[in-house]
């Protein structure tokens, strides 16, 4: 049986906006030189599909294969996959500690910002190696919370951070997964495993508008406003205060704020 855990960012269209942003380019730059044309790749925790569709061209002609708990976010990742004519794509719903697929399956399993939602990640791990063939490539990049850090000093975005992790922690995930992946890697049973870090920046006035608006859409109506609110760890009040922290950060003309991840890519 799946180990419990409740994804705290949820799937309103505050989160799906800053998804759909993602692309290979931007979240998956460390594993690219390793993808070949024809190889067979899993996206594990696909969400809307856009980085899955990046990978998709890379390896094309080879099968991809995304999937996601949440039936609903793959509508939208089918649609995109269909405008875009990407025939050697198929998107599935399944569950990461139990991947109804076969053995030695995929020549690459990727998953972006997955084992920080998880109350088990060294065994979602050995579920990825399981359907990877030997020799093959677990990769998988994870942010860090505890390292996310800005400009100018915000008072509201130290709550903002502070609640975050509660919440995720509460959900029995790990919210500064980005440091542990080489460790998890390594309780899972990988033989190698090649660690990177790399990070989101925003900065320009065009980046830093979307980023706070983005946060602030998140942080008063997304599932992690009803959870802050169902663990009485906050107030509507305090939401909305924290909203109007992310908006004053990304009107200020030295706005800056990054996003550190951590990267392994792991030899089955």
């Amino acid at each position: 049986m799946s180990p419990e855990h409740r994804y705290t960012h949820g799937h309103h269209d505050a989160v799906l906006r800053s998804h759909r942003w993602r692309t290979a380019g931007n979240s998956a730059a460390y594993l690219l030189p390793s993808l070949r044309p024809g190889q067979r790749l899993l996206d594990v925790g696909c969400g809307p599909g856009t980085i899955t569709l990046d990978l998709a061209r890379q390896v094309a002609p080879g099968e991809v294969v995304g999937i996601d708990r949440a039936p609903e976010v793959l509508d939208g990742a089918r649609a995109a996959s269909t405008r875009e004519g990407a025939d050697n794509v198929s998107f599935l719903v399944g569950d990461v500690y139990g991947l109804d697929l076969p053995d030695d399956l995929f020549d690459v399993v990727h998953a972006h910002q997955v084992l920080q939602h998880l109350a088990d990640p060294v065994a979602a791990l050995v579920e990825l190696r399981r359907v990877c063939r030997p020799g093959g490539l677990v990769a998988v990049r994870d942010a860090d919370h505890a390292a996310m850090t800005w400009f100018p000093e915000s008072a509201a975005l130290e709550r903002w951070l502070a609640l975050y992790r509660q919440v995720a922690q509460r959900n029995g995930g790990e919210p500064d997964a980005g440091r542990r992946l080489f460790a998890w890697a390594r309780s899972a049973g990988f033989p190698a495993v090649e660690c990177s870090a790399s990070a989101w920046c925003f900065s320009t006035p065009e980046d830093r508008s979307w980023w706070g608006e983005t946060w602030a859409g998140r942080v008063t109506q997304s599932s992690l406003a009803e959870q802050s609110l169902e663990l009485d760890l906050a107030t509507r009040e305090d939401l909305d205060e924290l909203a109007l922290g992310w908006r004053r950060w990304a009107e200020d003309e030295d706005g800056w704020f990054a996003v550190l991840h951590g990267e392994v890519l792991c030899r089955a």
